[in-house]
């Protein structure tokens, strides 16, 4: 040896072995940070060093955890012509040391079903034909920086030769060492995501790749980071979002959410709450449970949850210890039957987890990822016992553990029997991922046959072209393209991230009726989307109906909500006003006038327009008094019309009659134009009918009441006959009166031109009406109101005139009575405002009472005398009222034709003199009719 080394070949047997294990490793540090420098130092800067500090580190970590692995060399190896590497945990982690002595049974079954897998390879002339698979699979014991010093074991078989140009023996000659194993071709494992994360940046280095049958941690589909890892199930995204279907199907819009610290917790977690966020989904309480995590820490994560007592669904994305952690922290805080769980395939449909926390965990759902099981395996693992299962040195830890007996205690009672067999009928469950195991060795095994079938030529042995061929391009162009029927009959692919496909199966964990027995029921699947039937779940108490996780109740149609603050997921339902709409969830927003919201209040129609209609009881009223009283008016236009040359028709003043007729037919006339659908022409017409109507009655009625004064006012100062008394000057009288509110409405009319405009007495109202205020449509009525003013002056100064003359009396009463209907219609008429169809009626009905007082004060005497009693339509009757009351006889007629009329005096009437000046001159004008 040279100077540098110490001489080792006088050195002890147990120093030897220690000396050189530590010389070998020491350069399989150098060859981590050489290549770790190629690999990830050409990043530079920050990057770079950090990479290769990494590997520094890593690498004499590996070195100083090896040299006990070194010595201890425990594991399971068998020799063939390809070599594959296993990594499983065997053992729990332990609290103060990396392994505890307690066997974790789900990693021991997946240890025999590699094996199990390599002897039905083995076996199989058609794959890998003549060729031998080998093993060499090492314990990882949960925990990831053991996994990592236990893959330094396959990194240090993998070099292809030793360097010794630094060592010599004594005696001058090169030392040799001996390898146990031949480098290992791929590797199966791990089965926490931790681990596998770890070990396959390790890997990466060596370009070994790597196929996981357990780990779905999302990470490690990022082929830039874990360039040669694939795994035959998919990643927890699509975990994550088969849970998040079953929250959402189940209506759970409030959760909480507990984590266990790693990659595998950490990172389906992550996924579920960005689905959850874009689902409206809540998470109320989120709390993550560490490494090596006591009670004290699982009471005070249950504990937390309580602080929001309405988030009763709970999603567990825990590994198995940790779920049951958590279910034993809520019996012991008697929360049974509190809680709604919602796990992942770390608890899965484990019987053991839930051993004697059955009622805690009653109602469970649980996702697991679809598998069968495998029967030949079920066989081979109950025709292992410790004599004939001596490959595996766990085995028998494994089968004392079982059965809670002793193989080295003979003649005892904790003896272990001989016809002990790991069954069913014994408490023996199949792992869902064995399926899985299975598959990756034979995925490698197909990626193998491949290989050979491909660089060797076709023969049937391990060429030295396939000896030397590049792991990474073995991963890329074999591994990843091998597509086979599974042990099971499933279809076993990867897709380009070297993920396998997403199936999986929804449990129910559940009390069967009638029984204390608690099993996990299939509840559905999900493909890609969920399948599951509400009426297969049950909950705690064997309930059926689906239990709420709310923090407030979906708000109802038209309200919105109005956040709390603090809390995003809370809120109060606050209902929109009638006639607004919601934007969103969280804004009401006015329809605006003339429209209003549909009934879901997600948008805004138009209102229809409202307008009189002729079927309503306030159209048929006015109409039924207007009819009426057009007969009326027609009747006494026609019985004028054939009585025209009778005394007491010329005495009426034909001319001023008949202009005073058509003006109350006009009134009439007028309610249907005010029941019309608005438009400019009916506009047009009703602004200019009412006053022209009214203007009519009450011109005329002026001018009549204006004649009798000024004859009478003239008789009692002379003899002499007044002015424009005449008919032809009565009617010019009328007509300019008339004129004047002939040329206000056309004024009127060009200065605000007729149309339509919108009323809205209330917001779910639209009034078609014409373009005019109420104010303006009495103002201009003004002219109207001045002309009934002044006849009822006239008619109050002519109520003294001597009873002969008593159509001025007629005509005082018709005033009188105007004027209280009009009185009684300007507050009505405002006062009904709100009302569109009162209003309208009250108008229609006042017009129409105007019109029927001066027609049946007017004309009643006169069509009373003309029909019945025309005896008495003679001129020296038509002057004295009196003889209206009885029928003369014949000597009184003689004398009255022979003496005339005798002027009676009236206390309180003008002399004799005058009134005979006044009847005279009454007489001469009514002869000029």
């Amino acid at each position: 040896m040279s100077d540098v080394m110490p001489n080792v070949s006088s050195a002890s047997p147990i120093i030897t072995p220690l000396f050189l294990g530590l010389t070998e490793l020491y350069r399989v540090r150098s060859v981590v940070v050489a290549r770790a420098e190629v690999s990830m130092g050409a990043a530079g800067g920050e990057a770079g060093t950090w990479a290769r500090r990494w590997a520094w580190w890593i690498s004499w970590a590996g070195v100083l955890g090896q040299l006990g692995r070194h010595v201890e060399g425990t594991g399971v190896q068998l020799s063939g012509d390809l070599m594959l590497g296993g990594l499983f945990p065997v053992h729990e982690k332990g609290d103060k040391t990396p392994c505890s002595s307690a066997l974790y049974d789900r990693g021991l079954q997946r240890l025999e079903a590699m094996l199990y897998a390599v002897d039905l390879i083995n076996r199989d002339s058609k794959l890998l034909p003549n060729v031998t698979l080998g093993v060499h699979i090492l314990d990882t014991c949960s925990r990831d920086t053991y996994a990592l010093n236990q893959s330094l074991e396959f990194i240090r078989v993998s070099l292809d030769a030793l360097d010794t140009s630094g060592l010599e023996c004594s005696d001058g000659r090169e030392p040799r060492v001996k390898y146990r194993a031949k480098p290992v071709r791929g590797v199966v494992g791990g089965s926490y995501s931790s681990v596998s994360l770890q070990v396959a940046n390790l890997f990466r280095l060596f370009r070994i790749p790597q196929v996981s049958p357990a780990s779905t941690a999302r990470a490690l589909s990022d082929k830039d980071r874990y360039e040669f890892f694939a795994r035959t199930v998919p990643p927890d995204t699509y975990q994550a979002m088969a849970i998040v279907d079953v929250l959402e199907l189940f209506n759970w819009t409030y959760v909480s959410t507990i984590h266990s610290e790693g990659s595998y917790g950490e990172f389906g977690i992550e996924v579920i709450h960005n689905l959850a966020s874009a689902r409206n989904i809540c998470i109320a309480v989120y709390e993550k449970i560490p490494h090596n995590a006591d009670h004290k820490v699982f009471d005070t994560a249950v504990g937390n949850l309580l602080k929001k007592p309405t988030a009763r669904a709970v999603v567990l994305f825990t590994r198995a210890e940790d779920a049951r952690g958590v279910l034993a922290a809520a019996q012991r805080l008697n929360l049974t039957s509190y809680f709604h769980w919602v796990a992942s395939d770390g608890w899965g449909k484990q019987s053991h987890l839930v051993d004697g926390l059955q009622e805690v965990a009653e109602g469970a759902i649980t996702v697991e990822l679809t598998s069968e099981v495998v029967t030949g395996f079920d066989e081979y693992m109950a025709s292992l016992t410790p004599e004939n299962n001596q490959r595996n040195p766990w085995f028998k830890e494994y089968w004392e553990t079982f059965f809670g007996c002793r193989l080295r205690s003979p003649g005892t009672d904790l003896a272990c029997p001989d016809t002990l067999r790991i069954t069913k009928k014994a408490g023996y469950q199949q792992d869902p991922k064995v399926q899985f195991v299975v598959d990756a060795v034979y995925a490698f095994a197909h990626a193998l046959s491949d290989l050979q079938e491909s660089v060797c030529g076709g023969a049937s042995h391990v060429c030295d072209a396939m000896n030397n061929f590049d792991g990474g391009h073995f991963y890329r162009e074999y591994l990843l393209n091998v597509s086979f029927k599974g042990v099971v009959g499933s279809q076993v692919t990867f897709d380009e991230r070297g993920d396998g496909p997403a199936r999986y199966t929804i449990y129910n964990y559940r009390r069967i009726a009638g029984t204390n027995i608690y099993n996990y029921s299939v509840a559905g699947h999900w493909y890609s989307r969920l399948d599951l039937d509400l009426s297969e779940v049950r909950w705690a108490g064997n309930a059926s109906q689906v239990p709420t996780s709310v923090c407030s109740h979906p708000c109802q149609v038209g309200e919105i909500k109005i956040m709390q603050q603090g809390d995003t997921c809370c809120w109060i339902c606050t209902p929109c006003k009638a006639w607004e709409m919601m934007v969103g969830e969280f804004t009401c927003r006015d329809c605006g006038a003339g429209r209003w919201p549909y009934e879901d209040k997600m948008g805004c129609f138009e209102l229809p327009h409202k307008y009189m209609r002729w079927s309503s009881i306030f159209a048929l009223v006015p109409v039924a008094i207007s009819c009426l009283g057009i007969i009326l008016t027609l009747t006494v236009i026609i019985i004028f019309g054939r009585h025209d040359d009778t005394p007491i028709v010329k005495a009426s003043g034909r001319e001023l009659s008949y202009m005073l007729l058509c003006g109350i037919l006009i009134c009439y006339l007028n309610t249907f134009l005010l029941l019309a659908m608005p438009g400019a022409i009916v506009c047009a017409l009703q602004r200019f009918g009412v006053g022209f109507g009214f203007s009519m009655i009450y011109g005329a009625l002026l001018t009549k009441t204006n004649r009798i004064s000024r004859i009478f006012d003239s008789a009692s100062r002379s003899a002499r006959r007044p002015g424009f008394i005449s008919p032809k000057s009565q009617v010019i009288i009328t007509c300019s009166l008339v004129s004047v509110q002939v040329v206000a409405t056309v004024v009127w009319l060009v200065i605000e031109p007729p149309g339509v405009r919108f009323d809205y007495p209330t917001r779910d109202q639209v009034i078609l009406k014409c373009r005019i205020k109420d104010s303006s449509f009495l103002l201009s009525l003004i002219y109207n109101m001045f002309l009934i003013t002044t006849c009822t002056v006239y008619a109050v100064k002519t109520r003294k005139i001597p009873e002969n003359f008593n159509e001025s009396k007629f005509i005082g009463f018709t005033m009188y009575t105007t004027c209280i209907i009009w009185l009684a219609f300007v507050p009505i008429y405002f006062g009904t405002g709100n009302s569109y169809e009162v209003q309208i009626t009250t108008l229609c009905v006042a017009i129409s009472l105007s019109a029927s007082v001066a027609l049946f004060c007017l004309y009643s005497p006169k069509i009373y005398i003309i029909v019945f009693h025309p005896d008495k339509n003679v001129r020296k009757l038509t002057m004295n009222s009196a003889t209206y009351k009885k029928a003369p006889t014949a000597s009184s007629a003689a004398n009255h034709g022979s003496e005339g009329v005798k002027l009676q005096t009236v206390p309180g009437t003008p002399s004799r003199t005058a009134t005979e000046g006044g009847s005279q001159g009454v007489m001469e004008s009514e002869a000029l009719l």
